[in-house]
């Protein structure tokens, strides 16, 4: 590794699991110190029994309650002093056909994926020196998913925020980008809640209409949200696709040989 976040303060939300974690893992092995969330206990007990002994500081925080937000800012504060980099990663996805979608549905998605991204990013702005970086995980631009209505919707509100705040924090040179995946390969596949034979056909489908022929890994996400944090340092606003030429139109590859 290079170290080239050697001293460097990082905040990861929703850092306790997939995608997330990978970034963790990432700064960590770059020399960086972390701050990571989760809202459920039991995978941020794994991800304390796996990170023990790295500079990582597990916190327990909802993206969808203020109280928690405020608690994590004040956390970021005391353990790191500073954010250099804020990688604003924490998402919800339930499967729901239209008619099955209720008030409840919805105004969970937007309130942990969009209101959750809003005030995670005013909490900890303050923290971040002039020059630092954010970096969202949106998801895969202009490649509808049946059933995710209520997620897609709460995630472009989030690329629309992105876009606003990148031109907000020109004055202090902040740079706002956003790694959009598409299928990536996660315990969850991104949607919790699916029985194994449904985690199978989502896979599957997944593997079908991307054009590279496969699900991408939570390593290769990390990798993306890297570069944009530390190394394209003359890039800002700009939503990075790691799909494998999902939202890109590309033609589908011919199926392997059995």
């Amino acid at each position: 590794m290079s170290g080239k976040f050697a001293g460097k303060k990082a905040v990861v939300t929703g850092g306790t699991h997939g995608m997330g974690l990978a970034i963790v893992q990432a700064l960590l092995d770059e020399g960086a110190e972390v701050v990571l969330t989760g809202r459920n206990e039991s995978s941020n007990e794994a991800a304390r029994a796996e990170l023990k002994g790295r500079a990582a500081h597990v916190v327990r925080s909802d993206a969808a309650d203020a109280a928690d937000i405020a608690a994590l800012a004040e956390v970021a504060r005391e353990r790191l002093g500073r954010v250099d980099h804020l990688f604003v990663n924490h998402g919800y996805a339930e499967l729901g056909a239209l008619q099955d979608v209720t008030e409840e549905h919805w105004d969970r998605h937007f309130a942990v994926n969009t209101k959750g991204a809003f005030f995670t990013v005013q909490a900890l702005e303050p923290l971040i020196p002039d020059g630092g970086s954010i970096v969202f995980t949106t998801v895969a631009n202009d490649a509808p998913f049946a059933g995710l209505s209520a997620y897609s919707a709460s995630k472009e509100a989030v690329r629309a925020f992105a876009h606003v705040l990148a031109a907000e924090l020109v004055p202090r040179r902040i740079r706002v980008n956003a790694v959009a995946p598409g299928f990536i390969k996660t315990p969850t596949m991104g949607v919790p809640g699916l029985s194994d034979e449904e985690r199978r056909e989502f896979e599957r489908e997944g593997d079908l209409i991307t054009p590279l022929g496969r699900h991408g890994t939570a390593e290769e996400i990390a990798t993306a949200a890297l570069f944009l944090a530390g190394d394209a340092t003359f890039t800002t606003n700009v939503e990075l696709a790691v799909d494998g030429g999902l939202a890109q139109g590309l033609p589908a590859a011919a199926p392997s040989a059995a």
